[in-house]
């Protein structure tokens, strides 16, 4: 896998992040660049400017889950937790948006401050805990999303409610199966969040079979994924593999963020601030591509597996692509790298192609 891009070193937004976003608290300056990204389809000449600069290729299409994604590459869940700014992000040239978490009850999440930049080691700590407005005001956001035009795919993740006990999940997931999955192009059944109490609990295989089942039948036609931990062991991988091919779901999303901090080259003074959560960026890629390969290695080829984690360069995506991915979603390197990340990684396949 390539080095992500030093931020120190990639023209203007490497300034703003070097003289102004690193100053500020992350979650405060993901709020403050979250009001370009909902601005920019708003302003008809800016959007068709911004559109002509970052449209990806015809050539990039995929063709997955019965639907066709302009890119291979989209965002992941937890950057758009509400749902806001789908526009915006499918104009800056992502080929799809994963919007969520959302649970079925709205609720404001862990206590503040809960985002953490480890900059040395191009990640962020997060222990958000699903934050976010409720299913009902997701399900208005995505209607009215679905029909903008040249709009990306559009992916809707769903959790547990907080003040859910683990035994009653099954419900729960499905207030928001049925309110989001008429709406969605596809559902991701996220099991394997660090930050909600017990969640990860329900990737047990006699928890997961249950729920899986129950949002599948409740989903009809809505493609339905399943999305994973990368702290998972290959055997569970294997098995939770082996689960999506019985139920006849669509796909498998790998991965989630890790609770380890095996490796991280930041001080332990900084690591220690960041506190608990689960840390994305460059320290999970290598998990991240280990259980894509053991996913491939039991799922048949037309299963869509969408790979995430440590992703950010147009290497690392076609790297996924080539080890096995239908589809690749990034996250912690919009924050490092800037509004035209998707513009950048979108180019560089088009390179790698052509090569």
């Amino acid at each position: 896998m390539t080095s992500p891009t030093d931020p120190s070193r990639t023209g203007l937004y490497a300034f703003v992040f070097k003289t102004l976003f690193v100053r500020m608290d992350p979650e405060n300056a993901h709020h403050f660049a979250f009001r370009f990204i909902r601005a920019v389809p708003k302003i008809v000449g800016v959007r068709t400017a911004v559109r002509r600069l970052t449209r990806p290729h015809r050539s990039l299409r995929v063709q997955t889950l019965g639907l066709t994604f302009p890119s291979p590459f989209g965002v992941a869940a937890g950057f758009d937790k509400d749902a806001r700014g789908i526009a915006g992000l499918g104009v800056l040239g992502f080929g799809h948006v994963e919007v969520g978490t959302i649970t079925a009850k709205a609720q404001p999440g862990n206590d503040r401050p809960r985002l953490f930049r480890l900059v040395a080691d191009r990640a962020v700590v997060n222990r958000m805990g699903f934050n976010n407005g409720g299913a009902v005001k997701a399900a208005g956001e995505v209607g009215r999303a679905r029909h903008q035009r040249h709009r990306p795919v559009i992916g809707v993740n769903i959790g547990k409610s907080r003040v859910v006990e683990v035994d009653d999940a099954v419900d729960d997931y499905l207030v928001s199966t049925r309110l989001l999955a008429p709406l969605a192009d596809y559902l991701a059944v996220n099991v394997s969040s660090p930050n909600t109490p017990g969640l990860r609990g329900l990737q047990e295989i006699d928890k997961l079979l249950p729920l899986l089942t129950a949002v599948r039948d409740a989903a009809g036609k809505t493609p339905v994924l399943v999305k994973i931990a990368p702290d998972l062991d290959d055997d569970a991988v294997r098995d939770v593999s082996q689960l999506v091919i019985d139920l006849g779901l669509s796909g498998i999303i790998a991965t989630n963020t890790t609770i380890s901090r095996d490796g991280l080259v930041s001080s332990p003074g900084t690591v220690e601030a960041a506190g608990a959560g689960g840390v994305s960026g460059a320290p999970v890629a290598a998990r991240s591509l280990e259980v894509l390969t053991i996913i491939r290695s039991v799922v048949p080829d037309e299963l869509c597996v969408i790979s995430v984690g440590g992703v950010f360069t147009a290497a690392d995506v076609h790297e996924r692509l080539r080890a096995g991915a239908t589809l690749v979603q990034g996250y912690t390197g919009f924050l490092y790298l800037g509004p035209l990340w998707a513009r950048q990684i979108n180019r560089g396949l088009l390179a790698l192609r052509k090569k």
